[in-house]
């Protein structure tokens, strides 16, 4: 193993042979054989490490949030929540640049097959999640998973032109950034609106579910109290003698 090598963790090793394979050819040809032979490991190590290459393939997801993560200030502070959302996710478009054709063979995959399509939307949550987090953006709340979501798919479209941009300046990726993240402001506005008008409805739910739950219990109690005897107390004699 090189001095390069030792000076990384074996989890490291595995990610950068696994991205670097990727940038060559298609992800289903990838195998867990080259990636351990690219990184100089054995199986046994690569075993010890990831459970599949998949494994691998969200750890480089993860590293590319921490480098996002460790660059988040409170520079923009001040301004709008699109425009740190903005700078956000410029920044990860920085930090994914080394791995661009690797990320691209990933997504050309995920095309091809359905299945493997929802385990990275999965994987693009748990990013886009501390995204909106590093952009002061809530992601909780009745709305959260809408603005995830979308976020992921507005994600999805701006990837599309970024593959193909080949200008230092990414001017079409940005002005695809700025069209997505306006849309998508939109459509947030209007789903919060909507649930501000429905929470009364809520909670009418809510009380007559709680209301419904506690008149349960003295219903079937009445209910036992007709069969057995009235209420009466000289009645109630009658029914114990």
């Amino acid at each position: 193993m090189s001095e390069t090598q030792t000076s990384k963790s074996k989890r490291d090793i595995i990610v950068d042979a696994l991205m670097e394979i990727a940038a060559e050819r298609r992800w289903e040809d990838v195998s867990i054989h080259d990636v351990a032979v690219r990184a100089g490991l054995s199986l046994a190590d690569f075993r010890d490490q990831f459970p599949s290459k998949g494994a691998v393939l969200a750890a480089a997801s993860r590293r590319i949030d921490r480098i996002v993560l460790d660059g988040t200030t409170n520079d923009l502070a001040g301004e709008p929540a699109k425009d740190r959302l903005f700078d956000v996710l410029m920044r990860r478009l920085d930090a994914m640049a080394p791995w661009r054709e690797a990320l691209r063979n990933v997504f050309e995959w995920a095309r091809r097959d359905p299945v493997s399509a929802t385990a990275l939307n999965s994987m693009a949550l748990n990013s886009m999640r501390f995204m909106l987090e590093a952009a002061d953006i809530s992601s909780e709340g009745s709305t959260g998973h809408i603005k995830l979501q979308g976020l992921v798919l507005a994600w999805t479209r701006i990837l599309e032109v970024w593959f193909d941009d080949e200008d230092t300046a990414l001017a079409r990726t940005m002005a695809a950034l700025d069209r997505e993240l306006s849309r998508g402001e939109m459509l947030v506005a209007r789903v919060e609106d909507v649930s501000r008008l429905a929470a009364p409805l809520r909670t009418l739910a809510r009380s007559v579910f709680n209301m419904a739950r506690t008149r349960g219990p003295r219903m079937r109690r009445d209910h036992f109290d007709e069969e057995t005897g009235p209420s009466d107390p000289d009645t109630r004699r009658t029914h114990t003698l």
